[in-house]
């Protein structure tokens, strides 16, 4: 823990959906969902006149359609995610040299790294208060609630305080004050499971944690997650700001349109999941040990299953292999709405066989039967421009008919025209959608 309230936390508020709601006028003070826009779709974002309706993250878009039948249900254009959010980098790395992205919307600054006077309270507030005008400038009016502590833990904590469009700082000291009223669910890592487990031991408050003694807190948890739980309950956290975080892992994962079924076609997606994993390692020059697979049931569980190989990989043949045998782990006889592959325990190099000895290629298993993972072309949300009446996006589409709201972030809100979707004055911009299903 430091002396000083240094480590700062920004959050950009709703982010997704504040950036559609600052490129479509039609949209802004309006109820707006992000993410997969089928009927297996998941939100990635709502904006904060849907969450008045109950929508949150990770809802699957039918619930989120039944408690807001009125929000605009829009795909998601990540290249304007990705815009905003350097640009939001770019201004706090004029205020410290550390910074750590956690995000495209959320990051750490380490404020002892910049150029101040002093770091007192008053010093800290104002940089902090100039930092969330110097976002919304540059973003064009985008919001950010930020947070300012002695750790990155507080930091985290204070920035869900005052949410959205908030600043709270938390001075050195008073950190048990604010902390220990709280559930324990604001701590990092307590889901469900965890917060049921607690209860039924009688603890509910941050405070009932931290009375519990540090072997207490083990033997409900395990040894993995009880000591780092215990030390933040008492407001312990001792991690540096990092300003370069190296990628962990590669994976991929496709949701599909219908629940598959077949064993040998899921066999097949992870092969070719692999292949792409391997392909990504290749360019990267990267190898892994850990193979990962992901599986999402028809019922929406999540599954997981690694193996850790002798030497790290980049050989599609040996990731494929490996995970389809993780998926023998797991009972799929339901079907699957998900699968995914990974590689993890990344390393710049690649162990060859003791003796040379090449991996015995194997038959290809076809793929042609999977289920569609990708949206509709036409996708809600996403830009086109149109030879006559200029940029615009699309409301929606289907029965050969695309219906488009012409107007940007300039215009204010535009009219709306409808057009076949063989008329060739029409161009859907293919920037690149978020893959939220």
């Amino acid at each position: 823990m430091r002396a000083t309230a240094s480590i700062l936390h920004l959050d950009l508020d709703a982010f997704f959906a504040a950036v559609e709601q600052r490129d479509k006028p039609s949209l802004r003070g309006k109820p707006v969902v992000v993410g997969g826009v089928g009927g297996r779709g998941v939100v990635a974002t709502a904006s904060y006149e849907a969450r008045t309706f109950g929508v949150r993250s990770a809802m699957s878009t039918r619930e989120a359609r039944a408690r807001c039948p009125h929000a605009a249900f829009l795909s998601g254009r990540f290249h304007a995610y990705r815009a905003a959010s350097r640009l939001v980098m770019k201004a706090l790395r004029e205020v410290s040299p550390l910074v750590e992205p956690l995000s495209l919307d959320e990051a750490f600054v380490d404020l002892a790294a910049a150029d101040l006077p002093d770091l007192s309270l008053e010093t800290v507030a104002g940089v902090a208060e100039e930092l969330r005008q110097q976002v919304s400038e540059v973003t064009g009016g985008l919001t950010a609630t930020v947070g300012v502590a002695s750790s990155k833990f507080m930091a985290k904590v204070a920035s869900e305080l005052d949410k959205p469009d908030g600043l709270t700082v938390v001075a050195p000291g008073t950190e048990l004050e604010l902390l220990w009223p709280m559930h324990v669910r604001v701590i990092p890592g307590v889901g469900p499971a965890t917060v049921e487990r607690l209860r039924r031991d009688g603890i509910h408050t941050v405070a009932d944690l931290a009375r519990a003694s540090e072997e207490e807190v083990v033997r409900l948890v395990g040894k993995a997650h009880g000591h780092g739980l215990h030390r933040l309950a008492h407001a312990v956290d001792h991690r540096p700001v990092v300003a370069e975080r190296e990628a962990k892992s590669v994976s991929v994962e496709d949701t599909y349109s219908e629940d598959v079924n077949d064993r040998v076609l899921m066999e097949g997606l992870l092969a070719r999941q692999a292949t792409t994993v391997a392909q990504r390692l290749s360019k990267a020059r990267q190898s892994g040990r850990t193979v990962s697979i992901k599986v999402r049931l028809h019922d929406f569980t999540t599954l997981s299953r690694s193996s850790t190989l002798d030497s790290p990989t980049d050989d599609a043949q040996v990731i494929a292999r490996t995970a389809r045998r993780l998926l023998g782990e797991v009972e799929t006889a339901g079907g699957v709405r998900l699968l995914g592959v990974g590689v993890s325990g990344l390393a710049d190099w690649i162990q060859e066989g003791l003796f040379g000895d090449e991996v015995e290629q194997e038959e290809p298993i076809p793929v042609d039967a999977a289920p569609p993972s990708r949206r509709p072309a036409w996708a809600p949300g996403s830009d086109v421009v149109h030879a006559d009446h200029g940029p615009g996006w699309v409301w929606g589409s289907g029965r050969g008919v695309v219906t488009v709201r012409f107007e940007t972030a300039e215009t204010g809100p535009g009219p709306v025209r409808s057009f076949s979707l063989e008329d060739r004055a029409l161009t859907l911009l293919e920037h690149g959608t978020l893959d939220a299903d």
